[in-house]
């Protein structure tokens, strides 16, 4: 039914005010005030579409559960196959991931706090986990405007029963979170985060925060963050773990680069020609990695004093939209790059070539993460539309598209984290959705 409405829409002509409704075979008019009891705007007919769309979905994961993925996809049959030398060792990696990945069901997870009135009373904006995925740290809208800040202790993931442990703290902001890192940093405390808040109202704020922040049983003895500064608008945020940069940190502005030593406070300033909307440092050398809102990415060796002009940009490469986000993968030869024409690309740093596409990813202008995870294989990306897409790195074939769990919204947009070890080394594998209030477990076995 769903291809033969597309033929059909396709062979009807468009008429200037009005839209084709295939299901009742017949125009109706889009002037505003036309049907004042149910008036029909373009918005809302692509919102009745998006919605169908969404709920068929997930009633097929319903009955998904019942019967295998599809016809010859068992781990069985692939490990015979791949036995018998029917299938390379690509085409076998990626069926199996495919199987795991169309497995993973959704299970919603308990969230228990100690002070009861913190779960589940404000939507999740932004989660992030830290490096051994012990833990996530969250971003959460509150009522009155703004944004608060949380800490959710995974190791409850492991048990029968789904539960975790949300710690709140008594500081929050009135600036919009546009960006954020976790890292373990045993130089200053055992885990913190950077913040990048930014607003039009107020100037844009960089913070560091510390663990401590939501640990500490008596208010008093909270301490303040270990850095704060004011700033113009923050797009973006990366921390350096080389040794010839340590202790710094880049947040991305609006026309340029800001790289800050948190422990000597010096700061050092690159122009650039665009927005920066993402960044990330490479591990192997002290270079900084840059998407812009023109489309460029390019690189920046933080170790060059500043320099006048462009002479100082490095690798630069070219999306025809704006960049939202790049990943180095681990070789630090090939860096994933999305832009705000739903456009994901890997691109090859030694020829300076894009090498592959992930296709299916939508946006159209929002700053929305990748996440690669390459001990699975698997690049995950949440779209605009509130779609969860899960593809095959070696190969760019879409494993599985995950509908949310909420209506689609702006404000609805699911933030994930996938890991083979969440709650720490003895871990369970999966995905985590945190949309609207509600925290979901999607298990990888």
């Amino acid at each position: 039914p769903s291809s033969s409405s597309l033929t059909q829409n396709s062979i009807v002509p468009e008429l200037p005010g009005f839209y084709y409704d295939s299901e009742k075979n017949r125009y109706f008019r889009l002037l505003p005030g036309h049907n004042n009891y149910n008036p029909l705007t373009k918005e809302s007919i692509q919102y009745k579409a998006m919605e169908c769309k969404r709920l068929k979905l997930l009633e097929e994961e319903e009955k998904q559960k019942k019967k295998t993925t599809r016809a010859g996809l068992n781990p069985s049959m692939l490990l015979q196959k791949r036995q018998l030398g029917l299938l390379n060792s690509t085409s076998y990696c990626r069926l199996v991931h495919e199987l795991k990945v169309n497995c993973m069901q959704r299970r919603k997870i308990e969230i228990h706090s100690p002070d009861s009135s913190v779960a589940g009373t404000n939507n999740f904006k932004i989660i992030v986990a830290d490096v051994a995925c012990e833990r996530i740290f969250t971003v959460n809208d509150v009522e009155h405007g703004g944004c608060k800040y949380g800490i959710i202790n995974l190791s409850g993931l492991g048990k029968e029963s789904l539960t975790v442990e949300m710690y709140d703290n008594l500081y929050f902001t009135n600036r919009k979170v546009l960006s954020l890192l976790g890292r373990n940093l045993s130089s200053l405390t055992h885990f913190s985060k950077l913040c990048l808040m930014g607003i039009a109202e107020t100037p844009g704020c960089a913070s560091l925060l510390p663990a401590s922040l939501f640990s500490s049983t008596n208010p008093g003895d909270r301490p303040g963050m270990l850095c704060s500064f004011k700033i113009s608008t923050a797009w973006s945020c990366a921390w350096c773990l080389n040794p010839q940069a340590d202790n710094c940190f880049s947040t991305g502005l609006t026309r340029r680069v800001l790289v800050t030593n948190v422990v000597t406070g010096h700061r050092q300033t690159f122009g650039t020609s665009s927005d920066v909307l993402a960044q990330q440092f490479a591990t192997q050398t002290p270079m900084l990695y840059n998407g812009c809102r023109s489309g460029e990415i390019f690189s920046i060796d933080v170790r060059q004093r500043n320099r006048k002009g462009q002479s100082w940009k490095a690798v630069r490469l070219f999306h025809d939209s704006a960049v939202t986000s790049i990943r180095l993968l681990e070789a630090e030869h090939y860096l994933m790059a999305a832009d705000m024409a739903g456009k994901i690309k890997l691109w090859d740093l030694r020829a300076a070539k894009c090498v592959k596409q992930y296709k299916g990813h939508h946006n159209e202008y929002a700053v929305l993460p990748l996440h690669v995870n390459e001990e699975e294989g698997l690049l995950t990306a949440v779209g605009q539309d509130c779609y969860t897409r899960i593809w095959s790195l070696q190969d760019a074939h879409l494993l599985r598209t995950i509908p949310s769990p909420h209506p689609s919204s702006k404000d609805a947009i699911p933030s994930v984290v996938f890991s083979s070890r969440l709650g720490g080394n003895r871990g369970v594998p999966g995905l985590l959705m945190a949309v609207k209030q509600d925290l979901y477990h999607f298990s990888y076995n």
